[in-house]
């Protein structure tokens, strides 16, 4: 099966606001493999870029000046992203932006049944824990030491890491395991009767003990602890 994984930086939050896509980043999975195919490319948003949203990404006005608009490379992301299922963190929010800059060149806007949302997958599967993507990261070992800043393409391929533990670890990808059904009813139920219960151990000293003990003491020379009679003993 193929999926494309991917993330989107932007402005800021609201594209209905007047904000724009600036980068968009994807990768391309077989059976949860990557295949090294990807696509990439920084956008000029044609408007200035606010103060939080570049100590976000890094993406400056002077940086994305003289890059393409988005128009110039629709073509090229519908090719790329075809009808696989689309993978991203938080996907409403990377499709409200994908489907405006689509909308705005007249193109038809991608599904949202092909929508894969890791973070309401991370919400299901770990309860209670945090799901941000470094978070992810860090509960399964994926290495985010290059995610100084975000970054589009970066973050896609840490999540489609993420992604393959999310969804059942490497061996989905792998197909070292063929899919079997089990019928539970077929399965013989073995009863097994517990034995008989032990009588519980008496662990008290006997008398027979208690006064061969008191013999074994009251032999000895000069104990550490001094005479036990106290009337000896003064």
């Amino acid at each position: 099966m193929r999926e494309i994984v991917f993330d989107t930086e932007t402005t800021g939050l609201s594209f209905p606001g007047g904000d724009r896509l600036v980068e968009i980043g994807c990768v391309e999975m077989v059976n949860r493999v990557e295949t090294g195919r990807v696509f990439h490319v920084y956008l000029n948003p044609d408007r200035a870029m606010p103060a939080e949203a570049q100590a976000v990404h890094g993406l400056s006005d002077a940086f994305l000046a003289d890059k393409k608009r988005f128009h110039d490379h629709c073509e090229e992301l519908l090719d790329f992203i075809g009808d696989a299922p689309m993978v991203a963190h938080n996907a409403g929010f990377d499709f409200a932006f994908i489907n405006g800059e689509l909308g705005r060149c007249g193109k038809p806007l991608v599904c949202t049944t092909r929508m894969v949302d890791t973070l309401a997958i991370a919400r299901q599967r770990l309860p209670g824990a945090k799901h941000t993507l470094d978070a992810l990261c860090s509960r399964f070992g994926v290495d985010r030491s290059r995610r100084v800043l975000h970054g589009a393409l970066l973050d896609a391929q840490l999540l489609a890491q993420v992604y393959v533990e999310l969804t059942g670890g490497r061996q989905i990808g792998l197909g070292l395991v063929a899919e079997t059904i089990v019928d539970a009813a077929a399965i013989p139920i073995t009863v097994v009767s517990r034995p008989p219960a032990r009588p519980p151990r008496v662990f008290s000293a006997s008398p027979a003990e208690l006064e061969r003990h008191a013999t074994f003491v009251a032999g000895l020379k000069d104990p550490l602890w001094g005479p036990a009679d106290p009337v000896a003993a003064s």
